[in-house]
């Protein structure tokens, strides 16, 4: 029967451009959400005590995001970790917006390089209760 042959053709064309359309779609989405932040910061090793990282995070999510908390490495020249700070950046920071952020890292005055990533989050949207 030529029209049921037709009929396949074209379902089968629309879910090969389907698929297409979905791929394009959702593979940027699925990227961006890996990294929904931009870090911006400065080392301040002075003096003896601790190395202080100081920054600002931007949330370029396009939700708000809660509970976020920063992680600051401090690295030898081998790229292995020496001393380690974590600081909690907020408890709502909305979208597009931006915070600053202070992590204090023991031991860290010998250290080659740092760096600093957000280590904990989660997604949400308006405002929640406490």
């Amino acid at each position: 029967m030529p029209g049921t042959d037709t009929i396949v053709r074209v379902t089968r064309r629309h879910a090969l451009w389907a698929c297409v359309v979905m791929t394009m779609t959702l593979g940027p989405v699925v990227a961006r959400a890996e990294e929904p932040f931009q870090l911006r910061y400065t080392v301040d090793r002075g003096g003896t005590g601790p190395a202080r990282v100081q920054g600002t995070l931007v949330n370029e999510a396009r939700l708000d995001i809660y509970d976020v908390y920063v992680t600051a490495e401090a690295l030898d020249a081998a790229g292995k970790v020496i001393g380690r700070g974590i600081a909690f950046v907020g408890g709502s920071i909305p979208q597009n917006a931006s915070v600053p952020f202070v992590v204090s890292i023991p031991a860290a005055q010998n250290a080659a390089s740092f760096r600093v990533r957000v280590s904990s989050f989660r997604y949400g949207a308006g405002i929640q209760a406490s």
